[in-house]
């Protein structure tokens, strides 16, 4: 919903579109659901952890960038399973400070999985995966087979 008023005339809105307009922003509203703090104790006060992810694709190979900060690389776990990549982990609560330390508790912690589906033209054989300064980077090479072959065709 735009915090500035439109400058078009109010009779010819969409309704259709305020509709939609309304709906992405309950959606956007519920996408972080709370769950259980990590004490257990029922309160619901975190979001849930879902690792941002970049996918782009550079002709040889496909690339996933997952910003994964706080884990070491022991405790990520990628695996591909009928084309599906997925990205796993936990992301645990510092069980040292307690509760009533707290001045601003945003941070979320939590089980997760990142599911990726890939196109079936990727070579699972020869992923590769690197860890660094809290960015997990995994390359999936597109197979020989499936990359488009250039002709070079002279005209005379």
């Amino acid at each position: 919903m735009n915090l500035v008023p439109n400058k078009q005339n109010t009779w010819w809105l969409d309704p259709f579109q305020e509709v939609e307009t309304l709906q992405k922003e309950m959606n956007r509203l519920f996408y972080f659901s709370p769950v259980k703090s990590p004490e257990g104790d029922g309160q619901l006060l975190e979001n849930y952890f879902k690792p941002a992810v970049d996918i782009y694709d550079n002709q040889n190979e496909i690339v996933v960038k997952a910003d994964i900060p706080g884990l070491n690389k022991e405790e990520i776990n990628v695996s591909v399973d009928d084309n599906i990549l997925s990205i796993q982990g936990d992301k645990k609560y510092d069980k040292e400070v307690k509760r009533e330390s707290f001045y601003r508790f945003e941070r979320c912690y939590g089980k997760f999985i990142r599911s990726i589906e890939l196109p079936k033209n990727v070579d699972s054989q020869k992923i590769a995966a690197n860890y660094q300064n809290g960015v997990l980077e995994v390359k999936l090479p597109i197979k020989e087979e499936a990359q488009p072959k250039q002709i070079k065709v002279d005209v005379k």
